[in-house]
């Protein structure tokens, strides 16, 4: 999609700030409510409920609800509540920065997605630098003295529904024009029936609503709640955003790249770090890899440019 630079910039800059933002909010929210389906659910009925009455209102220009649109978003809303419900799950068990550094997995997933669908194979600072990153993940697990099979699992299962969900919502907003508020109202309505029958099935509800509403009577839990409700919302529409604006890839450079300031404060934020060498070790190199992608996919679209540039030129001549 066609877009100035600044639009780019802020669109990739409010994820990372919002990204970075949403995971010690959940982590702190899990950490008192544990019901993480229920959680996701009031997010998405606050979600759709607020773009809703800003239709109304006239605040948003936000299209009706179409039934063949709807069809062919079902994917989408299907990963990504698959995506933050396995996420919400794994902060049960693992600890903040080694959750960020297996979410840094997300770029290996994605390249291997665009393989398979036809975009080519991938540099060799980009390949590499992948690898630096799923090094970092094993060498860090290794010295993880909090090390939770089923938690990393979880963790594991949330980085395959993210990039599927990535690169269908590129797909979405390029062929069907729609607005980042859009996909978001459609993701908010189709999640609802999955995750009500995620609720039952799992066993949550009637407790989780009990023990919600009795939780909200503290005044501190009701300030993180509603900070993680708001905060859910802003996270949404900045990473439909800033994939729509920019890309699938890019949305997950910008996950790298904030993953550097969240690992630091991992350590020294709401607990669960026990520092070992090996553990260490291993993030440092996990990140290095992160920003070395990075820089390596910057310089290949850096590069890209003068090439589409003399292509025009020929073109016009």
């Amino acid at each position: 999609m066609d877009s100035s630079p600044y639009l780019s910039l802020t669109a990739a800059f409010s994820y990372g700030i919002a990204s970075m933002a949403m995971v010690f909010i959940n982590k702190a929210v899990i950490m008192q409510y544990a019901h993480s389906m229920t959680l996701l659910a009031v997010q998405q009925i606050t979600t759709a409920l607020l773009i809703h009455l800003g239709r109304v209102m006239g605040y948003t220009k936000a299209k009706d609800l179409n039934a063949e649109t709807a069809k062919r978003l079902f994917p989408v809303s299907l990963f990504y509540n698959a995506n933050v419900g396995f996420a919400l799950a794994s902060l049960k068990g693992v600890n903040i920065p080694m959750y960020i550094a297996i979410k840094r997995l997300t770029p290996l997933a994605v390249l291997v997605a665009g393989f398979f669908t036809g975009k080519g194979r991938p540099t060799t600072q980009v390949t590499l630098s992948v690898l630096l990153i799923a090094a970092g993940v094993l060498i860090a697990a290794l010295g993880d003295f909090s090390f939770d099979l089923f938690g990393y699992s979880l963790a594991f299962i949330s980085v395959f529904f993210q990039t599927m969900y990535l690169v269908l919502v590129e797909k979405s907003g390029a062929e069907d024009g729609l607005s980042s508020i859009e996909i978001m109202f459609y993701n908010s309505f189709l999640s609802l029936p999955f995750l009500l029958f995620l609720i039952i099935a799992t066993g949550e509800f009637p407790n989780s609503l009990s023990l919600l509403f009795a939780k909200s009577s503290s005044i501190s839990f009701l300030a993180i709640l509603i900070l993680s409700l708001v905060m859910g919302i802003i996270l949404n529409y900045t990473m439909f955003l800033c994939t729509i604006v920019n890309s699938a890839l890019t949305t997950t450079i910008v996950g790298v790249l904030k993953g550097v300031g969240s690992t630091t404060l991992g350590f020294v934020l709401l607990g669960g770090v026990e520092v070992h060498a090996l553990n260490v070790t291993g993030l440092v190199i996990n990140t290095a890899g992160g920003v070395w992608y990075s820089l390596a996919k910057y310089q290949q679209k850096k590069n890209k440019l003068p090439k589409i540039m003399s292509d025009i030129d020929s073109h016009r001549k």
